[in-house]
This record gives structure tokens, sequence and C-alpha cells, in this order.
């Protein structure tokens, strides 16, 4: 979930803000007249950031959509919705 506030409410919320931030995994868009920042926890900026890099290295994503072609073949998916239903 994201939130939009401006320089100002941000500066006066901030412990708050932050709280949230850090409790709940929520992002706030900080708005002002020389642009936008966001403020995201570390757990969700490390998550980004190693997804990146996962989405980056061509030999990673070639072994992910290895093991996709791997796990599709062996699983009729049919059958699996079947049992559920």
């Amino acid at each position: 979930m994201s939130s939009v506030v401006n320089a100002t409410q941000f500066r006066k919320d901030l412990f708050s803000i932050l709280n949230d931030v850090v409790t709940t995994d929520e992002r706030f868009t900080v708005t002002t007249k020389n642009g936008n920042a966001v403020i995201m926890s570390e757990d969700a900026f490390n998550g980004l950031m190693e997804t990146l890099y996962i989405l980056s290295d061509p030999e990673m994503m070639e072994s992910i959509r290895e093991a996709e072609e791997t796990h599709d073949e062996a699983v009729d998916w049919r059958i699996c919705m079947k049992d559920i239903l």
C-alpha cells in the first residue's frame, strides 16, 4: 500500500510515518515542488534490489526459466485443479 503526503505533512508526522513504514511495510510518496521521494522499509528496499539483481542476470533468469519449464512439464495443472475443486 502507498500513501501520499506533502513535505510539510511528512515533516510534521515524521516519526509516525517512519513507524508505519517499518511496522506495516507501507510506502509513502512525499511530494515537493522539486519532485517526489519514496519512503519504504529497509526490507522492502532490499527485496526490490534483490529482484532487480536477479532480473539483470541473464544466467540466473535462464535458470529460472528452465526451472519453470521443468515444473510445468512435471505437473498437470488440470489434475491439481480437479483435486482442489
